[in-house]
């Protein structure tokens, strides 16, 4: 047995840069997908005075009518992400244990691509154009659709990552270019009021906004299917399949004590960044007091400039270790996040230089999360699977995403009610005071990930 496996392994070639190019442009789909759901689903069934008065139509009941606590599209984004989340031990061992002949990954990818790409447009194709409880129905179903085909997609996506990869620097650099791709994804996704800004006045706002996430859904879709077609799995992966049960697998995973660490910082970060994203639309219309354009002039500029740190923090990781730079990372975004509390409030500078300096603030940190938290998860799953002699990286990445999603569910209640609160856009202001909170909480926890341990763990 030992020396077939040697034999198979000698076989495996190593992964080009070319083709980890291919590998990221399904992180370019997926990430413009999750990009429209993040950026704009809470913008369109949640309108601010700023959109209402543009003509955007209210689809389902507002205010805080689920329990007195929660708001509809807060309590059905809040539900759609556990259930996602409960999917997502479920699909990673569906992952894991695949005895395809294409491999353990791909085919995943290649089955979800199209339920995923169509849920995300259909998800803001409310059928009655009025407020109407039929429309939260709707939208509920097609946000379940969702999230399980995302699932379907990232957590096989996300387990290529240590397998494509054969040693930290392999890894580094996959993490390096699909950090770049979901960047200009998400950037993709911003870009969308621009488009329905200039299709409106032939189309009216609605219809405008449906044009534009159909034909964004479409690009998307392409890029979807781009890593099925062009990577074959077991050039570069030695296969084998996992004997696990999910809820073992799952078990296993969350009894590596670092990666625990790493988990409980993830959720704390993912809480602040999702109420910041969900939250900056409103930020520039309300605290600002400036168009809708230019939330895409400011995350467009946020991703420009993110991008020029993204070799240098490929360079200098080897040299001061994840740890050191993700642990910077966390006091950038809590810094950015209080310096948005005060936006609109400080007079002797012009709203749209705030908005520029909030966008500079965050671009630092942004490169160093867009790149680092995927590796850190490869390094432990390797280091890991080194230890047991068990390959289970899908469910690594799972339990990840298990712990992150919902992380973002709690975000969703938290900025929908809090929102709420108030005139004058109180709400918001409290809302980025709490996503600092949490990123400085997610700071803590990482102090203690222990980065030395596992990467003795990895040779």
């Amino acid at each position: 047995m030992g020396k077939e496996v040697t034999e198979k392994t000698s076989t495996i070639k190593e992964i080009t840069a070319k083709k980890i190019w291919l590998f990221a442009i399904g992180q370019l789909g997926w990430a413009m997908l999750s990009g429209l759901i993040s950026n704009w689903l809470v913008y369109f069934y949640q309108p601010d005075e700023t959109a209402i008065a543009e003509g955007q139509a209210i689809f389902i009941p507002q205010g805080l009518v689920v329990l007195g606590i929660a708001t509809i599209i807060g309590a059905i984004t809040a539900i759609a992400r556990v259930f996602d989340a409960i999917t997502d031990p479920w699909i990673a061992s569906l992952s894991d244990r695949c005895k395809s002949k294409n491999g353990r990954r791909i085919p995943f990818l290649k089955i979800s691509a199209v339920p995923l790409a169509f849920s995300t447009f259909l998800v803001f194709c409310s059928p009655v154009n009025e407020t109407s409880w039929g429309n939260a129905v709707f939208l509920f179903i097609m946000l379940m659709i969702y999230y399980v085909s995302i699932t379907a997609y990232c957590t096989p996506y996300a387990a290529l990552i240590p397998e494509l990869g054969h040693n930290q620097k392999q890894r580094l650099d996959i993490s390096t270019i699909i950090s770049f791709t979901f960047i200009a994804g998400t950037a993709l996704a911003y870009i969308a009021p621009m488009l329905w800004g200039a299709l409106t006045p032939c189309l009216g706002r609605i219809p405008a906004m449906r044009l534009t996430f159909g034909i964004l859904c479409a690009i998307a879709l392409f890029c979807l299917f781009v890593p099925v077609f062009t990577i074959r799995e077991k050039d570069y992966v030695v296969t084998k399949p996992a004997q696990d049960n999910a809820f073992a697998s799952l078990s296993a995973a969350y009894r590596n004590k670092d990666f625990r660490l790493f988990v409980c910082s993830d959720i704390s970060y993912w809480i602040g960044l999702t109420m910041f994203q969900t939250g900056l639309p409103f930020f520039v219309t309300s605290l600002l007091r400036l168009g809708e354009g230019m939330t895409t002039i400011y995350f467009v500029g946020m991703t420009a400039m993110s991008l020029v740190f993204y070799i240098p923090i490929n360079k200098l990781t080897p040299k001061l270790g994840k740890r050191r730079i993700i642990l910077i990372g966390f006091a950038g975004f809590t810094i950015a996040y209080l310096f948005t509390c005060a936006l609109g409030k400080i007079s002797f500078i012009p709203a749209a230089v705030q908005g520029g300096i909030l966008a500079v603030l965050a671009s630092f940190p942004m490169a160093i999360f867009g790149i680092l938290p995927q590796a850190v998860v490869a390094d432990i799953a390797q280091s890991d699977a080194n230890a047991t002699g068990t390959n289970r990286e899908g469910m690594f990445y799972a339990a990840r995403t298990f712990a992150f999603k919902l992380g973002q569910s709690v975000a969703m209640l938290l900025f929908t009610a809090i929102a709420a609160i108030g005139t004058s856009g109180t709400g918001y202001r409290i809302s980025a005071g709490v996503s600092a909170a949490f990123c400085l909480i997610g700071g803590v926890f990482f102090l203690f990930y222990n980065e030395k341990k596992v990467t003795r763990d990895l040779h």
